[in-house]
Formats: structure tokens, C-alpha cells, sequence
């Protein structure tokens, strides 16, 4: 599988060189499995931004808009039993962020993260972190790693077996995090395709990138992966990332991360 780095307009994009040092490998070493947790609940109800029950199309209209936005791909695409156009238009699981809660502290990329001295404050308080489970790895030398996670369950989100197993549409992860200069590596990513069990792993990646130590310092750093042909079975999505912070004498500083997301969409 093929890992995907992509820059923007605003100069943040990932740096390709690989560190000089051999003790820095560039991918970390896989965990052997997902750490357990229980999704986040799904919607009592099928979600469908900007569309009031008023305005709810036919089920012919459902299927023609829903084959414009997906092109070509979706033209043959036939559902099961059960699931209509409608429901599937209401839910819109193809091509939307399915992390729940992907910009918890409201930053935005398109500025450089804001400066912030070290707080006592614990990161649950910092913003929404809802659909987040978070836990504290402790370090040596005063740092430490704040880690992230959630498990996306793909069938409660609109997605359906069929789809899954046979089209297997790309599972795309992307995350941006901050080059807070804390350390030479103050981020990792942790992605699983979990099967029905959630604990058989269909696929995986890693990565811990190192960034240059040029430029400015608080620049965003965007890390995104794409995972094609992964095979039947898959049921859920594991997404991890974690954050490094440094015990400084005010309290602790930091390393910030936003718009995570992992989407589902049919390959071109």
C-alpha cells in the first residue's frame, strides 16, 4: 500500500528526508494489535446535513444525485436488500469524514498553529473531544505522549458488506499535526482495518515522521495514507495518533494536531 503525502497552497507538506541517524527509524515498530475499545454510539437517526424532511428527494432523485457527486464509479453499483437510495443519500457514507469530533480544539491549518506557552490544564477541557478515547504514555526526560484513538465502525455509518468486500473502495486516513520542535519525532500514526471481531487485522499502517527542523517553527505537517485492494472482511477502522509533550517549569507544552479524518470512496 502506498503512502500518500500531500502539500498545500500554505507550504505544510511533509518532509521527505530521511534522518541521519540510524537510531530514528522512520516507521515505528507495529503494535501487534488495536488497543480494545467500544465505538463511539452510532446516529439514532441517519444523518443528512442541510436537508430538512420537507426536502427529502424521491427515491429516483436520491439515486440521480447520488450518481452525479460519485461519477462513473457508482453507475453499476447495485444495493442490497433493505437499503434504498433515499437512506442512502440521507447517510452519505462515501467521500465524508467519519472521526467523530476531527478538529477537537478548533484550530485552523491554514494559519500556523497558535503559539501557546505550557499549560496544567488536561486536554479534555481544551475543546470537544467527543468519540475520543485518551490516554498518557510516559517518557524519559520529561516527555511524554498524548494518544488519541477511535474505532469507526463502517456498517453503522451507512456502508454496506457487499460494498465493502467487493468493490473494496479506498479507506483513506490524513492527519495534520504541529512541528512543535519538542522533539525530533512528536508524532505517530496507528491505523488498523479491523474484521467483524475487531480484533483479526485485514491491513495496517505505521508511521513516525521526522520533520527537517527548518522553517518556522509551528507550521502544520500533513501525514495520509490510502489503503487499495485490502481485501474482504473488512468491518471497522482503528485510527490512533499520538502527540509528544515536554514537562516544562509552567506546566506541559504541547505538540497539537487537527483535522483528522478517515473517508471511504470508490477508486477512480
Amino acid at each position: 500500500m502506498e503512502e500518500v503525502r500531500e502539500g498545500r497552497e500554505l507550504g505544510a507538506r511533509m518532509d521527505t528526508e530521511e534522518p541521519a541517524s540510524p537510531q530514528s527509524p522512520r516507521e515505528p515498530p507495529s503494535p501487534p494489535s488495536p488497543p480494545p475499545l467500544q465505538s463511539p454510539p452510532s446516529p439514532a437517526t441517519p444523518e443528512s446535513p442541510g436537508v430538512s424532511p420537507a426536502e427529502e428527494p424521491s427515491e429516483a432523485h436520491a439515486r440521480q444525485l447520488l450518481l452525479q457527486e460519485w461519477g462513473p464509479p457508482g453507475a453499476n453499483l447495485e444495493l442490497p436488500p433493505g437499503l434504498t437510495w433515499k437512506l442512502l443519500f440521507l447517510r452519505r457514507p462515501l467521500y465524508r469524514n467519519l472521526l467523530r469530533s476531527p478538529n477537537p480544539e478548533g484550530i485552523n491549518i491554514y494559519e500556523p498553529a497558535p503559539p501557546t506557552g505550557p499549560t496544567r490544564q488536561p486536554l479534555e477541557t481544551l475543546g470537544n473531544f467527543r468519540g475520543w478515547y485518551i490516554r498518557t504514555e510516559q517518557l524519559q526526560h520529561s516527555c511524554s505522549w498524548t494518544v488519541k484513538h477511535q474505532c469507526v465502525d463502517l456498517l453503522a455509518e451507512g456502508l454496506w458488506e457487499e460494498l465493502l468486500d467487493d468493490e473494496q473502495p479506498d479507506i483513506t486516513v490524513m492527519d495534520w499535526f504541529e512541528d512543535s520542535r519538542l522533539d525530533v519525532c512528536v508524532y505517530e500514526l496507528h491505523v488498523w482495518l479491523l474484521a467483524a471481531d475487531r480484533h483479526t487485522i485485514i491491513a495496517q499502517h505505521h508511521v513516525a515522521p521526522r520533520t527537517s527542523g527548518r522553517g518556522p517553527p509551528g507550521r502544520w505537517v500533513q501525514v495520509s495514507h490510502v489503503f487499495r485492494q485490502y481485501g474482504p472482511g473488512v468491518r471497522f477502522v482503528h485510527f490512533l495518533h499520538k502527540t509528544k509533550n515536554r514537562m516544562e517549569a509552567g506546566g506541559l507544552r504541547r505538540t497539537r494536531v487537527t483535522d483528522s479524518s478517515v473517508s471511504v470512496q470508490f477508486r477512480e
